[in-house]
């Protein structure tokens, strides 16, 4: 009994496909990372917080979940396993020599190494029908048809390179490989020496193998003599490394192609499969790398990659992306500590306070001898989330006040996707109160604010920035290069419907009519951390520090006024949604803006500073505390955040050596939001010195734990993290979950009391 276990353990273990998985967990580390990241994203064990599990179990194409997108999805699939097979049979089939003596051994190779990627589909299928049923109320036939349009991808890409390698690999010892080993012999000599040295290896150091699959048919190993011919293993690496260059020109001009039609939408993949094809191509350039040098390919991985950085340190490779309507051509503004003391002067900030009190004085003029309330409507970012949950607020609270809410409101401030959702709304009633039919309530606004922002982005990312990045478009007279903040903004501007589409100075006299509350965004600058304080007029005022220490030299400047800095960069001609994107900045995904600056700005994202823009606000009630002490019956800050204020402390479990380390870090980054809204509250309580009027606060959030519907229709993936995904890209559940969220008890009651302080 022992010997018969013993006996078929060995023969296990000594399989082919047993083998190559044992040998790609010993020297395929690059690959193998690859299929790790890939496990876990699918299974939700990275990036669930950013929504990345739900961009490959529910991919979205044209802005649909169906057949077509699935089918993407899985034709890209195949062409990363592809890319694994080819790339591991370069590297590692002079290991089992055996392999080189079969007829069709790239295809036989292929069959015997197939362990990972049959598990990784059946994990990935599961976990899409998992995801389908539980998330997106996929019916049975819905979901079968999907499921069907991923494996017909996957089918076809495979039968693709099937067929390819199926001719190339046709008489490999007789026709195709002589040829090409005549022209690489003479031409190529690093390949001669690679293969040669892999001949070695062949001979000296060989994995042992008893059987492999044969099709569906299981065979033992036979010596070939015929295989130490030098001539025909010096064919089959040949030939090999051959398939894999016209494989790597095959995908990277379709990258190309993809790239130059990126505006249109029909070639913008799904963000999932944009991912496949980066890793694709990672991988295949990693084994032609490790092809090419061997044993030295880590260490010349490593100079090149210490090469590249210096060089991109001095701007050789890197790219500056551009705020739309600038001028870049112009001598760059000056951005010192003493130039920027210049540009809050007491005479420039009385200046602008006397401007905006012409707006102040137009919104009180609507309310008669009656002094109403004055709103700050404050809305935190959040990516898209933010977004659809703002305008969701704002359509919800402005309805049930009649209106009021839209009119008694003064100023919006905030950072990201929220701003994105205000502004949008505020748009819609611009437009109805000049005469347009824009049903600023409808869920019309709700679904178009709701489309999917990643896709386009993530694709402009591999399809131009990395690759291309060559084509160019013409803004307010000047010329800027088409890259992802382009697109960014051009698919902002689709999904708003045109209607933001011009410079941020066209809402100048809107607000100063009063006819639309004034907005400010605050976007932070790398280079100091100072806001940028960007409006359709010159905001200098909200740098009350300046006015609080008017004898004190050193006074830091905690903000810069945008049209001040770059007045002679014809600041005036900021395109509003390039104000927007650069108010938006998401790590990774939108870019960093440069400014016109010498020396040169770099812009991110406004909740760096303040994420929910309850500061601003007070800093802009200070600037005209007076004013509205005597106009007003007191301030409403409104505060629509797309997380909770008190949210749920949860016991510290045990901490792992990693965990102890990074400590110091992680506890900065996981109480971010804590550490704002400690001094937001601070700074409001503290106004009770400086203004005499009635302070009141609505905090109107997006608290999914609060709502329990919600939860208890969510599946374990789901309510491990129960907030929709910090992303620019929302499910069909999501969706359910933000909008829903605004009638939960917490919020019924804060709009309660909103329409009791606006009667």
């Amino acid at each position: 009994m022992v010997q018969r276990l013993n006996k078929f353990l060995a023969a296990f273990v000594y399989s082919f496909p047993v083998q190559l998985l044992l040998n790609n967990f010993k020297r395929n580390h690059v690959m193998m990372l690859c299929w790790v990241i890939l496990f876990a994203m699918i299974t939700g064990s990275f990036g669930k917080y950013l929504g990345i599990p739900y961009l490959f179990l529910d991919p979205e194409y044209l802005n649909k979940v169906n057949f077509t997108s699935f089918f993407i999805l899985g034709v890209t699939t195949a062409g990363f396993t592809t890319a694994f097979q080819i790339t591991s049979y370069i590297n590692d089939g002079h290991r089992f020599s055996f392999v080189g003596a079969l007829s069709k051994p790239f295809t036989k190779f292929s069959v015997n190494n197939s362990i990972i990627p049959i598990v990784f589909l059946g994990v990935y299928l599961f976990q899409i029908i998992r995801f389908q049923v539980n998330n997106q109320y996929s019916d049975g036939g819905t979901l079968a048809w999907n499921i069907t349009g991923f494996l017909v991808g996957y089918i076809v890409m495979s039968g693709v390179f099937f067929v390819y390698f199926w001719l190339t690999n046709k008489d490999i010892f007789k026709y195709v490989v002589c040829r090409i080993d005549e022209k690489l012999k003479e031409k190529v000599q690093v390949t001669r020496a690679s293969a040669m040295k892999k001949l070695d290896i062949a001979r000296k150091k060989q994995v042992r193998v008893d059987t492999y699959f044969d099709g569906l048919r299981i065979r033992r190993v036979e010596d070939e003599a015929d295989f130490y011919d030098r001539a025909e293993v010096l064919k089959v690496f040949d030939q090999n490394h051959f398939n894999l260059v016209i494989i790597e020109l095959f995908i990277f001009g379709l990258i190309l192609l993809l790239g130059i039609f990126k505006d249109y939408p029909a070639f913008q993949l799904p963000a999932a499969a944009s991912f496949m094809i980066f890793v694709t191509v990672f991988v295949m350039l990693s084994g032609a790398f490790s092809y090419w040098f061997g044993n030295w390919s880590a260490t010349t991985a490593l100079v090149i990659f210490l090469v590249v950085n210096v060089l991109y340190g001095k701007d050789f490779f890197s790219k500056k992306y551009q705020a739309f309507g600038l001028d870049y051509h112009k001598k760059p503004a000056e951005y010192t500590v003493a130039s920027l003391k210049k540009l809050n002067t007491d005479s420039i900030i009385t200046a602008d306070k006397d401007s905006t009190l012409v707006m102040l004085k137009n919104w009180r003029a609507k309310f008669g001898t009656q002094k109403p309330k004055m709103v700050f409507l404050c809305v935190s970012g959040g990516g898209k989330r933010a977004a659809l949950w703002t305008l969701n607020a704002l359509q919800t609270a402005d309805s049930l006040t009649q209106g009021k809410l839209m009119e008694q409101s003064i100023l919006i401030t905030g950072a990201s996707g929220g701003l994105i959702g205000a502004s949008y709304y505020r748009e819609l009633k611009l437009r109805e109160k000049q005469g347009e039919v824009t049903h600023p309530f409808s869920y019309v606004h709700r679904d178009k604010i709701s489309t999917d922002n990643l896709n386009p982005l993530i694709f402009s990312l591999l399809a131009n920035d990395l690759f291309v990045g060559f084509s160019k478009f013409e803004y307010a007279g000047k010329q800027y290069i088409r890259d992802r903040g382009y697109t960014f903004e051009q698919q902002l501007n689709q999904i708003t419907e045109g209607l933001m589409d011009k410079p941020i100075t066209a809402y100048r006299d809107p607000e100063q009519q009063a006819l639309v509350p004034m907005i400010i965004l605050t976007p932070t600058v790398v280079n100091d951390g100072r806001k940028l304080y960007i409006a359709s007029r010159s905001v200098s005022f909200m740098n009350n520090d300046v006015l609080s220490y008017p004898n004190y030299a050193s006074a830091k400047l905690g903000g810069i006024d945008f049209h001040s800095l770059l007045k002679d960069q014809d600041g005036e001609s900021l395109r509003f949604l390039s104000a927007l994107r650069m108010s938006a900045t998401f790590p990774y995904i939108t870019p960093n803006t440069t400014l016109p600056t010498e020396p040169p700005v770099q812009i991110m994202d406004a909740g760096i500073s303040d994420n929910f823009g309850l500061s601003d606000a007070v800093r802009f009630a200070y600037a005209f505390n007076d004013w509205i002490e005597e106009n007003t019956s007191g301030v409403i800050f409104i505060s629509i955040r797309d997380s909770p204020k008190l949210s749920t402390i949860n016991a510290k479990g045990g901490q792992t050596i990693i965990d102890s380390f990074t400590q110091p870090i992680s506890t900065v980054y996981n109480n971010f939001e804590n550490f704002q809204d400690i001094n937001s509250d601070l700074l409001i309580g503290m106004m009770k010195p400086w203004f005499n009027a009635p302070v009141d606060r609505i905090d109107l959030q997006y608290t999914v734990e609060s709502y329990v519907p919600v939860l208890h229709e969510m599946d374990s993936l789901r309510q491990n993290n129960a907030r929709a995904s910090l992303s620019w890209r929302l499910t069909t559940r999501e969706k359910y979950a933000v909008t829903s969220n605004i009638l939960s008890p917490e919020n019924t009651q804060q709009l309660d009391k909103l329409k009791k302080l606006l009667e």
